[in-house]
């Protein structure tokens, strides 16, 4: 019983070392581990912030690589500007060639003197297009530009063919229905100077209204030639023979609205047998 007590005395000690070891120890399993890592199973939405500064990182990046890029170019600028506008050297093969054929610094070249002074200058090409695409580009610009001018060229035109068509329809509309009121006051005219006359049946059947002809059975025998000649004719061609009736056998004028006395006073005081001249 003493042995057991005293071991059990003497296990206990290191039973509570070990179990203050583990308590100083992080759980693995608590909350708080698990929440500390960032979960990067595939698919799985990042948190806001460690979105951020990985955009930001990678900004930064991209910044320096342009920025590294643009300081190699305007070094390789200035290293060329620099060669370009040095003098031609002795240590230039070219120009030493040139100086043993006796050519001298600043005179022009050719057997006369009369060629280039200076040298040829470098244009560089900064693109990675093949020669002669920046000439094609510009070709096809100005290919494009006069196919813009054409369409709108073509475009106006047609706008103004569709309006002078218009205005023309606008107008034989209204010469139309001009027509067709001076040729309805001809028909009320002659039939109202014709009964004045005693006269009960029109010579043609269009030279009164339609509505006040008599209809008997001499015009219904005659109406199949009568429609016929009135089907040749239109309005214009009815308004110059009903007008020229009512001139010559009731000496009328319908635009003049006025009934002469005579031939001698109509010749003298009417303008003429057409809507034109009385304008």
């Amino acid at each position: 019983m003493i042995m057991c007590n005293s071991h059990r005395e003497t296990g206990s000690p290191g039973t509570m070392s070990t179990k203050g070891q583990e308590e100083e120890e992080e759980d693995y399993m608590s909350d708080t581990f698990i929440n500390s890592l960032q979960d990067i199973r595939p698919g799985m939405p990042m948190a806001r912030k460690i979105k951020e500064s990985y955009q930001k990182e990678e900004k930064h990046k991209e910044a320096n690589i342009k920025n590294r890029q643009r300081k190699i170019i305007e070094v390789e600028k200035e290293r060329r500007d620099t060669k370009l506008n040095e003098a031609l050297g002795n240590e230039n093969k070219g120009f030493a060639l040139l100086q043993k054929m006796g050519y001298k610094k600043g005179q022009a070249l050719g057997k006369k003197g009369d060629g280039i002074v200076e040298p040829i200058p470098l244009n560089i090409k900064t693109g990675r297009s093949g020669i002669g695409h920046e000439e094609m580009i510009k070709r096809k610009a100005e290919e494009n530009l006069e196919n813009y001018k054409r369409k709108i060229q073509t475009r106006k035109h047609a706008e103004e063919q569709a309006t002078d068509d218009f205005r023309m329809r606008m107008r034989n509309k209204k010469e139309e229905i001009k027509l067709k009121s001076d040729f309805s006051k001809s028909q009320r005219a002659c039939l109202l100077l014709d009964e004045q006359k005693g006269i009960s049946t029109p010579r043609e059947l269009w030279y009164w209204p339609k509505l006040q002809q008599e209809t008997n059975e001499e015009t219904e025998e005659d109406d199949d030639d009568d429609n016929i000649t009135e089907e040749e004719l239109d309005v214009l061609d009815k308004l110059q023979i009903l007008t020229s009736y009512l001139r010559g056998e009731h000496l009328f004028c319908i635009w003049c609205g006025t009934t002469y006395q005579d031939e001698e006073d109509m010749v003298s005081n009417c303008p003429g047998d057409t809507a034109e001249d009385h304008n």
